[in-house]
């Protein structure tokens, strides 16, 4: 260990060498971005020139330079690689989109239909992606010294495999990360100590692998620096779960067992040895769960944590001032920007408010284009063009926004991943963006994007049980409630009721709303039924009229009244006030949706 003064970077001094070499290394990254982001292209299109797909746009061998490139190869959506996807996934091995094999599938939201994507990736680009862990902690470090003398709560889960008819792996980013060697068999680091053991995070029973961890959580509690969970939405979700289940956790510290419910075989070994009778610990839970005012909690329970890591960005944002509450005002750390389909970068500012999180775009993972969001693409509607004038990592400009169109080692060519981003500023050459929004989503709780049309589809779907009443929707809109643990979809309906002798019963209004939850799509099912990550739709019956009230609203603020057209999802309180103040009757779902694992 050499001494913190004698080891200086451009962030500031470090406390050891490893740490400076990766500061040093984000440095000469973003001075030399241009560089680097034309070295990156060349390596990939050499590497992959005799794949099936780029040999359809006649290359002749590797491509040598950005302008040939961006002639002969199209930019695309998902739709537009389904075809190919579905050959690997059925289990065709010829090397289609790289000359890799591909080892397994990332699984993530967001085709036109709302159904999960399966996102191809090799081994060798998995390797690449843990560079981005590795650059993180030295960042983090600088700003929070002292994390080697502590651990962190981090609620870190995996969900269940599942295997393309071909016999390839599917499954999420993380659940691929945690299940691997890279984290199973990591060597020991203090700065980055978890208090969750691995039996639990690899569970993929919910409730066995939240309690295993938050027990072990309560356990450590002085020992724990850093709480964090992959979202906020999560986060709340296991605060609210300790607001259910401290009686038992209580109880298990108390006496030093184990919950019976707790039948992983790996969880209740690993438990049985730990766990020891700690009353004091039991009373001292049992006091600050019994009561009502559960403000500051985190700070209360673990009282030496730094900061809170979790994502709260983009449609993460709407949970800050609940995650403030319970936490006491401690800081909301966002540090990466990553996806199934590519890693971005990292926050290099992680003490900035949430509003400001900017993520540095690192140019080693990927050939990064953007395609501006202006007025005239907005016509863009996905398929395959090669028309749209994208730029270049370097050459974006601060102010703008633009959607984010990555080249991948792994076979994604001119791929649009749909986020919309925001460019604030640069990091010497490399630009710093803000994450704006998921192209087209209108509603989400958590991992789930609901756009216009599955809400439409879900409306139309609901409402023919209305028609043995004679009533109908005259109009709708929605908001995602976040005030209750979990979230949940709010759908505001104006009916025209022609027979005020037959009106729609609570229960049928019940069904309607079970309905809809049918009709979306199968990642939100699953958020329902498996996650318990979104809570039972609402329609709430608003009363006649009371969309024309939001018409004149919308023009008394300067809307012209022939290009009003209704929102049909709402997030201004004056908005929301003016729904709710006429509102008539309010029904749930009355069951989840089916949902089977994939």
């Amino acid at each position: 260990m050499v001494s913190a003064t004698s080891l200086s970077t451009p962030f500031g001094t470090v406390a050891c060498e490893k740490q400076a070499k990766e500061l040093n290394f984000i440095e000469d990254m973003t001075k030399n971005a241009k560089a680097i982001q034309e070295k990156v292209l060349v390596e990939i299109m050499t590497l992959n020139a005799e794949t099936e797909y780029l040999r359809r746009y006649q290359l002749n061998g590797a491509i040598s330079n950005r302008e040939t490139f961006k002639s002969k190869i199209p930019v695309i959506t998902y739709e537009d690689l389904q075809s190919d996807i579905q050959r690997i996934a059925n289990g065709d091995r010829s090397p289609i989109l790289s000359v890799y094999p591909i080892s397994e599938f990332l699984t993530s939201s967001g085709t036109s239909s709302g159904e999960r994507k399966l996102m191809p990736v090799t081994q060798e680009e998995l390797d690449r992606r843990r560079v981005l862990q590795n650059l993180l902690k030295p960042v983090i470090n600088l700003y929070f010294p002292g994390l080697d003398k502590g651990k962190g709560l981090y609620f870190l889960f995996v969900k269940a495999d599942t295997k393309t008819p071909g016999g390839i792996l599917a499954r999420p980013v993380l659940t691929s990360y945690y299940k691997s060697d890279h984290f199973k068999l990591r060597p020991y680091d203090p700065y980055n100590v978890y208090t969750s053991p691995n039996e639990a995070i690899l569970c993929s029973d919910i409730f066995q692998s939240t309690y295993t961890q938050m027990l072990c959580g309560l356990c450590q509690r002085n020992e724990v620096l850093r709480v964090g969970a992959l979202f906020a939405s999560g986060l709340l979700r296991v605060i609210r779960f300790l607001q259910l289940k401290w009686q038992q956790l209580a109880h298990d510290i108390a006496t030093g067992t184990l919950n019976p419910k707790i039948t992983d075989p790996s969880i209740r070994e690993y438990m049985l040895q730990v766990l020891k009778p700690n009353p004091d610990l039991a009373r001292f839970i049992t006091d600050e769960c019994s009561g009502t005012n559960w403000e500051g909690i985190i700070r209360r329970i673990w009282p030496n944590t730094k900061y809170l890591e979790v994502i709260v960005t983009g449609s993460m944002a709407q949970y800050i001032p609940t995650l403030d509450y319970y936490s006491g005002g401690l800081p909301l750390v966002s540090t990466i920007y990553g996806s199934s389909e590519c890693y971005f970068g990292i926050n290099l500012k992680p003490m900035c408010k949430p509003s400001e999180v900017s993520y540095t775009i690192l140019p080693i993972f990927a050939y990064f284009e953007f395609l501006p969001q202006e007025p005239t693409s907005s016509t863009l509607s996905g398929g395959i063009d090669s028309s749209p004038q994208l730029v270049d990592l370097v050459d974006v400009e601060v102010g703008k926004e633009y959607e984010v169109v990555v080249t991948t080692y792994g076979g994604l060519y001119r791929y649009r991943v749909g986020d919309i981003l925001r460019v604030t500023g640069f990091h010497n050459s490399a630009p710093q963006f803000q994450f704006v929004k998921r192209k087209n989503v209108l509603l989400s709780i958590d991992t789930d994007k609901t756009d216009e049309a599955d809400l439409q589809k879900a409306v139309e779907n609901a409402s023919e049980l209305l028609q043995e009443y004679k009533t109908s929707v005259v109009d709708y809109t929605s908001y995602a409630d976040t005030k209750s643990i979990p979230g949940h979809y709010v759908i505001y309906w104006e009916l025209l009721v022609k027979d005020p002798e037959n009106t729609p019963s609570d229960e049928v209004m019940k069904q309607c709303c079970l309905a809809m939850e049918e009709s979306l799509n199968s990642v939100y099912r699953q958020g329902r039924v498996e996650e318990n990550s979104i809570g039972a739709l609402e329609i709430r019956v608003v009363k006649s009229g009371i969309f024309e009230e939001l018409m004149d609203f919308a023009i008394s603020r300067g809307a012209a009244i022939n290009q009003y057209k209704v929102p049909r999802c709402v997030n201004f309180t004056p908005i929301m006030e003016l729904l709710d103040s006429k509102v008539l009757s309010s029904h749930f779902s009355p069951a989840c949706p089916h949902w089977t694992p994939e």
